[in-house]
């Protein structure tokens, strides 16, 4: 029965929206006269406010909820005050989805690559949650300073750091990436912190370098992507089991999906 309702989730209505995505989106842009100049603001189908970006195929998924809704559903069931860590925030769907739930009261959210940033800074701003948010144009990585990253400008979603031939590469863009000892004066533990990580292949290095900080203890639960063609899940899931993770729950089917690790 599992396997049925994986099928009919991941694989029937995960395609279904993203074909809507590609449809319709050309159809909202042209009747929003959304331009570069006034790219407009619209509401998806999560409920948050987001700037017009509709060339962009991960603005597109944001709009018509291609993502599903099984991070959106944790961070709606926080019934307690959390901090939502935001790692790869892209435009900031999750960021902003957090910010739904009054018991999330700091958001903190890296988004190395400057044009997404802006479009995180704005999207938060509109959805009046500049008191709350703590963003940083910067990458986690295991060394700090300068580094390239590739950028696909049709896909903002697929930058990586990582060796990726698979992904459509536009421009390399240069960044600042930071570690442990610069997380520990960002990351707070006043309250238990929800983490949700997207880097295209490097949550490995990324888990490593949060579990160096102090505040690592806070942290309650971790949201992480697997793609199996770059990432090693039986590694990533040892190292979360070292750190005292316990509970592991898989969203999704096939060789990409996402696990929810909690202590």
């Amino acid at each position: 029965m599992q396997r049925l309702a994986d099928f009919w989730r991941y694989g029937v209505l995960k395609t279904w929206r993203k074909a809507v995505a590609a449809t319709m989106s050309p159809v909202y842009a042209a009747l929003h006269r959304s331009t570069d100049r006034d790219p407009g603001v619209f509401v998806s189908r999560y409920g948050v406010k987001m700037t017009g970006n509709w060339r962009d195929r991960t603005f597109r998924y944001c709009m018509f909820a291609t993502y599903g809704n099984d991070l959106a559903d944790i961070l709606a069931a926080q019934d307690r005050d959390f901090q939502f860590i935001d790692i790869g925030a892209n435009q900031g769907l999750y960021s902003l989805l957090a910010g739904m739930n009054p018991r999330c009261r700091r958001i903190v959210a890296f988004e190395p690559v400057p044009a997404t940033f802006a479009m995180l800074r704005g999207n938060i701003a509109i959805n009046n949650l500049a008191d709350r948010a703590n963003l940083h144009k910067l990458a986690i990585a295991a060394e700090a300073g300068r580094t390239v990253i590739k950028v696909n400008q049709a896909h903002s979603g697929t930058a990586s750091l990582a060796d990726q031939s698979s992904y459509a590469v536009s421009e390399e863009v240069t960044i600042q990436t930071i570690n442990a000892p610069v997380l520990d004066q960002i990351l707070s533990t006043e309250w238990p912190g929800i983490v949700k990580i997207d880097v295209e292949g490097l949550e490995q290095q990324v888990i490593t370098e949060l579990a160096r900080a102090r505040s690592f203890h806070a942290v309650s639960g971790i949201f992480y992507e697997i793609d199996e063609r770059w990432s090693d899940a039986t590694a990533i899931r040892s190292q979360l089991e070292r750190a005292g993770f316990r509970n592991f729950r898989r969203y999704g089917r096939g060789h990409h999906y996402d696990v929810y690790a909690q202590r």
